[in-house]
């Protein structure tokens, strides 16, 4: 049996034979990437540039628009390489790094949107004291809370598998799942089992349970209110219902794609980056286009860079 110290890296065999199709994936992998990097830089760039959207919903939505250009970093750049790689290895710290990249950005937008179902809570429920309770100071420690929480869910579920020795190499699949890689050790002890409850329970457990209680808290106010104020809720609260309701599907396909080990591989490759694929170009669109402040605000900072850009042209 080999041990950890003699397999200094893995091969990423889902990718199979793409010699044929690499170049037509490339373009595709690469347009979709940069997409999700535009539209929610974008995103970011309005909402800092125009001052009536420096409020707690939207700072937060800036810090979901970060975690979706996280998530992305992590995969697309890889997948792009594996393209035109003839062996398709990564070699154990790159991938492991990749991993607990990949892994954090889970957490961290469970987390993000619970945040955002607080905001809106506190806003629908308790109007009055929103500006006391939701002020900035208060929202950027909820974005630190979110980031070092999300690190440590991860470190501290994963954390063993850096120090596990290998006895394979090979792994099914076009990143680095730790299941799969789990599967490569030499020995698998209860202690993954453990892990992985752990951090279902820490990293989306305990934050859908908030998002739920928020929701449900917020439902009960609007059955009170008048026709007007119930439809402005429904138009703030909307996406991140949507938002939650596919993070909820694309954490079951991930499920199931690392529990049923006998499902055709385009299927498992489908189902596993289902949300690196959906997720991060949701966001964005989701609401860009249906939040009436942010849409009237791309179209002011859109006519303002065309209004310079004549008065620029005139004079020279």
């Amino acid at each position: 049996m080999e041990n950890s110290s003699e397999i200094v890296s893995f091969v990423l065999a889902a990718y199979g034979n793409v010699e044929e199709f690499k170049y037509l994936y490339f373009v595709i992998i690469l347009f979709w990437y940069l997409s999700i990097c535009v539209a929610n830089t974008v995103l970011i760039v309005v909402i800092r540039v125009d001052i009536q959207l420096h409020e707690p919903m939207y700072i937060l939505l800036c810090n979901l628009c970060v975690n979706q250009i996280n998530v992305s970093t992590s995969l697309y750049p890889l997948l792009l390489s594996q393209m035109f790689s003839d062996s398709h290895e990564v070699t154990l710290p790159w991938c492991f790094l990749h991993m607990s990249c990949m892994y954090i950005s889970g957490p961290a937008e469970f987390c993000s949107l619970a945040a955002m179902a607080y905001d809106r809570y506190i806003s629908i429920c308790h109007p009055l004291r929103y500006n006391v309770i939701m002020n900035t100071e208060r929202v950027f420690y909820m974005i630190l809370f979110v980031w070092i929480y999300s690190f440590l869910s991860v470190i501290l579920s994963f954390s063993f598998i850096f120090s596990l020795k290998f006895c394979g190499t090979i792994i099914e699949n076009v990143y680095c799942n730790h299941r799969l890689i789990i599967r490569l050790s030499c020995l698998v002890s209860i202690h993954s089992f453990l892990s992985d409850i752990f951090f279902l329970f820490v990293s989306f457990f305990i934050p859908f349970t908030l998002i739920s209680v928020s929701y449900v808290k917020i439902l009960a106010v609007c059955r009170k209110t008048s026709t007007e104020n119930k439809q402005k809720a429904v138009t703030t609260c909307v996406p991140q219902i949507v938002s939650v309701s596919n993070l909820f599907v694309g954490s079951i396909f991930q499920c199931i794609d690392s529990s049923v080990i006998v499902a055709r591989v385009p299927v498992r490759i489908i189902l596993s980056i289902y949300l690196f694929i959906c997720q991060p170009m949701l966001t964005p669109f989701l609401y860009g286009f249906n939040l009436p402040k942010i849409r009237q605000s791309c179209k002011k900072l859109l006519f303002k860079k065309k209004s310079i850009a004549l008065f620029t042209k005139r004079l020279f």
